[in-house]
């Protein structure tokens, strides 16, 4: 039987039911069980928005008390995931680091063999957070610099920092970084949200799945491109140039500008509404605002010139630099975010699972062809 109606990218096509993210693309908005986005930023946390994700409501003072120690006591690897990581080449690439140590993960996982709610809901809570940790370890290893035990004292977005840079942030820079951290916590059935239910889907174990989502997110097409966006910026500020004549020679040898535009938002993306006030009050408290300045020259030249909005990519750049990190750690620190959003998913998947196998509308030779013989050819 023919197979119709199958749009490229699988663009508007509903592959199951989710409790976890809604999105008005037409009107903004972004909403984890319900709880608008703005409303998270504003008021919430990051250990707040996981156990959203992750039970469907928001804690109770003393529930959310224990689970951010329970997150806090996770923060640990084992000495051989150490080892690992030291034995990784320095040059390489940060997200390869993390998705192939994820992997190791499971083999020092004490529920390895485990597949039940119970135990992924355990296995979460570890990853979310070890992948904090082995980004923080990887960098400072590649660095030559001591690896820093963790502060089970600080909150997680406090601890990742101290843990990258060896120092206690200011109150404002982890506000920054928790909100960047609700912000890019889950959105929907996105390339690396899916990859891992695919992957639960088939009754694999939760580190195969986060280790599968994690590849996609490597991608630069998905979680690349704030690396792209902070590399205009340093362009524009090593040569001196005017951001907007930089973009317009851009555009006039057709190439694309990365942080506009999204597949789903066809008004301003949420996410980034918070990120330009981040960016901005990081710059101004750190004495460094230029990154901000270039940014926002550049916003007002292309939503004026091409009508296209910012989105989650373009101001979680100059943020992401401003706190410290590094350009190619900008995808992992995305991860270290997103993690929460996936197991999420995986745990629902599992919850009322059916493996995802869709089809595929064939062109290729009329069928039936015919077997030419070798003599024939």
């Amino acid at each position: 039987m023919a197979i119709t109606d199958s749009p490229k990218g699988l663009e508007g096509v509903t592959a199951a039911n989710s409790s976890i993210c809604y999105i008005d693309g037409d009107q903004g908005v972004l909403a984890y069980r319900g709880i608008d986005i703005h409303e998270l930023a504003t008021h919430s946390n990051f250990e707040e928005c996981c156990y959203l994700l992750w039970f469907g409501r928001l804690p109770t003072r003393p529930e959310l008390q224990e689970f951010k120690l329970s997150l806090a006591r996770e923060r640990k690897l084992d000495a051989s995931i150490i080892s690992l990581l030291r034995q990784a080449p320095k040059h390489a690439l940060p997200m390869d680091v993390l998705r192939t140590i994820v992997s190791a993960l499971s083999l020092y996982d004490p529920e390895e063999k485990v597949n039940d709610a119970e135990a992924n809901l355990r296995k979460s809570t570890r990853l979310t957070s070890q992948v904090a940790y082995i980004v923080a370890a990887y960098d400072r290893i590649r660095k030559g610099k001591p690896v820093i035990e963790p502060d089970r004292t600080l909150s997680h977005a406090a601890n990742f920092l101290y843990q990258l840079n060896g120092q206690v942030p200011s109150e404002t820079a982890e506000r920054a970084l928790d909100i960047a951290l609700i912000l890019h916590a889950d959105h929907e059935f996105n390339a690396s949200t899916f990859a891992a239910r695919v992957v639960a889907a088939t009754l694999s174990d939760m580190h195969s799945a986060i280790t599968a989502a994690i590849g996609a997110l490597k991608g630069p097409l998905h979680g690349g491109a704030n690396e792209a966006v902070f590399r205009i910026l340093e362009a524009v500020e090593s040569a001196g140039a005017d951001p907007v004549e930089y973009v317009q020679g851009m555009l006039a040898q057709k190439k694309k500008i990365p942080g506009f535009g999204h597949r789903v938002y066809h008004t301003e993306d949420p996410r980034a509404t918070h990120l330009r006030t981040m960016s901005r009050d990081l710059g101004n408290s750190s004495g460094v605002p230029k990154w901000f300045e270039i940014s926002r020259k550049i916003e007002e030249f292309v939503v004026g010139e091409k009508r296209l909005n910012a989105n989650v990519d373009f101001y979680s750049a100059s943020t992401y630099h401003t706190l410290g990190i590094d350009i190619d750690l900008f995808t992992p620190v995305f991860a270290v975010s997103r993690i929460s959003g996936w197991t999420a998913h995986v745990m629902e998947q599992l919850s009322d699972n059916r493996l995802i196998r869709p089809r595929a509308e064939y062109q290729g030779p009329i069928y039936p062809t015919k077997y030419t013989p070798m003599g024939q050819r």
